[in-house]
């Protein structure tokens, strides 16, 4: 497994100056970010596409192509994300079987616009969160069963994030492992790992990570040295970041200290 983290500014400084080693920085379809970071790290393009809203084909396939080629990147990734802007008329909340329907037929064929051109074994899907009418994703997006009946009919891989689904989890109202043991982690090439707490009345992540998260991760570890889940290709941190979204949570001292302990957890248990 190679252990990335999101490219930022204070992640640059601590790797030069040798405070912190990682294989690859995460970054997403940026041009002059991935020109930036491939100066000192190998890249791993996080793409900034998604399956559930319908603008699939309106991707730049030769940009995608052209990432894919220069960096390496082994995955062409979507977020399997149906937003209430795309399907107004439907509650949050909804778990009537037209709806999913309706959702897994648009999902299925964002994806499938994919595959055709990759190749279904080059693509992988990531879960996303869900937080009810506090967000503005739509059940179905989250629903276990969607998730394993969508993979299971396009063949691809799973990119799976343990913070989304910790939060879907907890808004779905299951028990984590419950929701985990009805993904198909089967299908798990890639994975990532952020820290979550409360803030304004929600869990949020992209944060540093606390006790229960370093809990969580450990415990997905194991599963994978136990040879319950297969051993993704690499586990990305994603704290830290550029611009105004991640200016509150790059914080050097964080990348310092909880690097380290996440290259070492990964390395010397792989």
């Amino acid at each position: 497994m190679k252990f990335a983290l999101n490219y930022s500014p204070q992640a640059v400084e601590l790797l030069k100056t040798g405070q912190i080693e990682i294989d690859n920085f995460k970054c997403p379809d940026w041009l002059w970010m991935i020109t930036e970071a491939s100066q000192l790290r190998p890249v791993a393009v996080h793409f900034t596409l998604t399956a559930g809203d319908g603008k699939i084909e309106k991707t730049d396939w030769s940009l995608v192509e052209k990432l894919l080629e220069t960096t390496g990147t082994p995955f062409v990734n979507l977020h399997l994300e149906s937003r209430k802007k795309d399907f107004p008329s439907l509650p949050f909340d909804t778990t009537a079987t037209v709806h999913q329907e309706q959702i897994y037929v648009k999902m299925v064929g964002d994806i499938n616009v994919v595959t055709k051109r990759f190749g279904a074994e080059k693509v992988i899907i990531e879960n996303v969160p869900y937080r009810g009418k506090m967000g503005k994703v739509l059940r179905p997006s989250v629903e276990p069963g969607l998730i394993h009946r969508i993979l299971e009919e396009t063949g691809c891989g799973l990119l799976f994030d343990l913070s989304h689904a910790r939060i879907a989890a907890f808004y779905l109202q299951m028990k984590l492992d419950d929701y985990l043991d009805q993904l198909p982690m089967n299908r798990m090439r890639e994975m990532h790992f952020t820290g979550m707490k409360w803030m304004e009345g929600k869990l949020t992540d992209h944060l540093e990570a606390q006790e229960s998260d370093w809990q969580a991760l450990d415990k997905g570890i194991d599963r994978i040295h136990r040879g319950e889940w297969p051993e993704p290709w690499l586990i990305a941190f994603e704290y830290g970041g550029v611009g105004e979204a991640f200016a509150w949570r790059s914080e050097i001292s964080i990348i310092a200290s909880q690097v380290p302990k996440l290259y070492q957890l990964i390395h010397h248990r792989s």
